[in-house]
């Protein structure tokens, strides 16, 4: 682990600990004293990394308010408010957000280049908000995106995020019959993806908002703008690295489906862990 203070790789490590069992360090260079958690977005915090990783990964799994959580971990022994929550929320949602949508970069292969595009509504400030929503026709999310309006300009913003996370172009895209789309495809995809204007066939997608739209039912909407983008992408990123079928009405036989969960589960708690 390099110096938090110089970046030098002249580290040693000390034998004691501190009180939450953390490796000690200390630089060479500089003499700086630091331990394993220093430098991240948790290191001021008084709880323990994998506890709070929990809290966060509950948040966002489970149809939970902050005060649940709260409530739920006072059973536990750990005591703190549903502003902790949201705190641990700001600060690690966005590094799971980014590492899953890293993993997913240029895969998907033949059967991700069919996507399902649509638009759903939340309240926000007491305002709709357009939440922008894609997946592939096996039910693979494929991008997320909040906007404050429903136009050209946040048609062409979405396909723009959607090309850049999954590293490649459609050959087919389905949407509804909003006027927006066909230009936003053509200005931003090319000229050679198909488009299919129909809301029948994006019935898939129709159901598939579900999740969030269940989801943040609890939280009786957002107060803010970038609160409802970051917790909504954070959502669908982790609901996605969650999902156990790969291919549309797939069947996953009760030992692997606790297999795989628990797997995946572990897997975005050491990523929450490391932050």
């Amino acid at each position: 682990m390099d110096c938090v203070a110089c970046g030098s790789a002249a580290v040693t490590e000390r034998p004691e600990r501190t009180a939450r069992g953390y490796r000690r360090f200390r630089c060479r260079n500089c003499g700086q004293q630091y331990n394993e958690r220093s430098g991240g977005v948790l290191n001021h915090t008084q709880y323990p990394s994998d506890m709070i990783a929990l809290v966060v990964l509950w948040r966002l799994r489970y149809r939970l308010t902050l005060r649940d959580l709260a409530e739920m971990f006072l059973q536990r022994g750990f005591i703190f408010s549903h502003e902790a929550v949201r705190d641990w929320e700001a600060k690690l949602a966005p590094v799971l957000t980014d590492e899953l949508r890293r993993r997913r970069h240029g895969k998907g292969g033949a059967r991700g280049r069919r996507w399902h595009v649509d638009e759903t509504y939340l309240k926000v400030g007491g305002r709709w908000a357009y939440l922008y929503r894609a997946i592939d026709r096996d039910g693979n999310l494929v991008d997320t995106m909040l906007s404050e309006h429903r136009d050209l300009a946040a048609a062409r913003a979405f396909f723009r995020s959607a090309k850049s996370v999954t590293g490649q172009v459609p050959d087919q895209i389905t949407t509804d019959g909003h006027g927006s789309y066909p230009r936003a495809i053509r200005s931003t995809l090319g000229q050679r993806v198909v488009h299919r204007n129909s809301a029948y066939k994006n019935n898939r997608l129709e159901q598939d908002h579900r999740g969030v739209k269940g989801r943040i039912r609890c939280m009786r909407s957002f107060k803010s703008f970038d609160l409802a983008r970051r917790f909504c992408r954070s959502f669908d990123e982790l609901r996605n690295f969650l999902r156990l079928q790969t291919r549309h009405n797939q069947s996953v036989s009760a030992k692997r489906r606790r297999l795989l969960l628990h797997r995946r589960a572990i897997t975005a708690l050491a990523i929450l862990d490391a932050a």
